[in-house]
């Protein structure tokens, strides 16, 4: 009877355990992620030889092309040049705290030693467990790691005579097609079991089945894209609850293009940094290193622009949450977690150069006995080589907002020509609401 009564209660246990499966992100491990405001996305897979759209080009393509793009590339990729360490390096110098990499893109190529298909990265001259080397490197400064998986696996499809494409056929989606969700679950417990503590993951597909399948694994790991807002290539029109994050590239492509690929300007990375983050998202920011493993110079110089505007700015994107409003005309803000601290990013350049004062009504903040202002990375002291020169910065509340007084001292440039937003750092301080019609002025005048 005791038997039965001890078997009855194990059974009940299990039937509950089953039904208690994981269907969502840690709130805790979310507001984590949201703190970190800063990641380094990277495309990077076996086409990247050609200088092609990262998979793509196999959707539609012919048997013919199918063949040479799964037989032919493989024999030629050799990064002999890869190195992440440098690559690591230089995102923390940027402010990133995570990255995201492309372990298995659309085509279905695997960018570490797997044992579910041939077609991954062991199969090269290169021969070498590529994810593995990015993660040890990234570990060793610090910055979380994440995944890029693809659910949608074009290899797959080719070898099982499916026409290939995207979200198109029901033989496209795991939970419709029993082999592909086999496949594709063998691929994740490699990657969840034998790669250490995996932070993040990115299903860039249908990720029913999938995602509850990672919590299994690791019920800590955060699912970005399939769980939660992951717009790309553009930002939403207001601050948006999260967590969500924004995913953008550096020029027109993901992976690495050799040719018609301009690339944005440090300034309108900074600055989208800095809209994001007064929205309340994180900014996965893309790289696509070359064949050789280097990341191009291109993107290399525009990260080391972020990385000088992170040396004295980084404290007003980490760690925050947006303001009441997230901008004033052309002034955007941030706002320190559980403080009453608020980041003012005040356009630079032409607009407020080197040894300049500037004076700023910001109507929607009300000074305290308490409030301070400071400018972030610079000691409102002296500029350099001015002798009698005054560079205090002063504030005062007034009937029609906070007034800051304020010179631009922070010499990057030998020109003196450092285009980007200066940081002004106010602390204890009150949001001073306005009228609708104000709201709306300023917020067309900043168009």
């Amino acid at each position: 009877m005791l038997r039965r009564i001890l078997l009855a209660v194990f059974g009940l246990a299990m039937c509950i355990s089953a039904s208690a499966q994981k269907t969502a992100n840690d709130p805790a491990k979310e507001k984590w992620f949201m703190d970190l405001g800063l990641g380094m996305f990277i495309h990077w897979s076996v086409d990247v030889q050609v200088g092609a759209v990262i998979s793509h080009s196999m959707a539609g393509a012919s048997d013919d092309y199918l063949e040479r793009f799964t037989t032919e590339l493989p024999k030629t990729f050799n990064p002999h040049k890869f190195n992440p360490d440098d690559w690591a390096v230089l995102a923390k110098l940027a402010g990133m705290k995570y990255i995201v990499f492309t372990a298995k893109h659309h085509a279905g190529f695997c960018m570490w030693d797997t044992k579910t298909t041939p077609f991954n990265i062991m199969n090269t001259p290169f021969k070498k467990d590529a994810t593995r080397a990015i993660f040890d490197a990234f570990r060793k400064q610090g910055i979380a790691i994440g995944v890029y998986f693809s659910p949608e696996d074009f290899y797959y499809l080719y070898k099982h005579k499916i026409p290939i494409g995207r979200m198109q056929l029901p033989q496209h989606f795991p939970e419709k097609n029993p082999g592909l969700m086999a496949y594709d679950k063998s691929q994740l417990k490699e990657l969840l079991t034998n790669y250490g503590k995996i932070d993040f993951i990115f299903f860039d597909g249908p990720a029913e089945g999938l995602k509850e399948y990672a919590w299994e694994l690791q019920p800590d790991i955060v699912v970005t894209r399939g769980q939660m807002n992951t717009p790309e290539q553009e930002l939403p029109d207001a601050i948006m609850p999260g967590p969500w994050e924004a995913c953008f590239t550096m020029g027109t492509d993901w992976q690495y293009k050799p040719t018609n690929d301009p690339q944005k300007s440090g300034t309108e990375m900074i600055n989208m940094l800095i809209e994001t983050r007064a929205k309340g998202g994180n900014l996965l920011l893309n790289v696509g290193p070359k064949p050789d493993g280097e990341i191009q110079i291109e993107q290399e110089a525009l990260l080391r622009e972020l990385a000088l505007w992170n040396l004295a700015n980084g404290e007003a994107v980490q760690g925050v949450r947006p303001w009441h409003i997230a901008r004033e005309g052309n002034i955007w803000f941030t706002r320190g977690k559980d403080t009453s601290t608020v980041y003012a990013f005040v356009p630079g350049g032409k607009d407020w150069k080197y040894g300049e004062r500037k004076d700023l009504v910001i109507r929607t903040l009300e000074g305290t006995p308490q409030t301070k202002v400071s400018i972030l990375g610079y000691a409102s002291e002296l500029v350099e080589y001015k002798e009698g020169f005054d560079a205090g910065i002063y504030s005062q509340s007034t009937p029609v907002g906070l007034l800051i007084s304020a010179v631009n001292g922070q010499r990057f440039y030998t020109d003196r020509k450092w285009p980007n937003p200066v940081v002004i750092k106010i602390e204890n301080v009150k949001y001073r609401p306005v009228t609708a019609s104000y709201k709306q002025s300023t917020i067309d005048g900043a168009k």
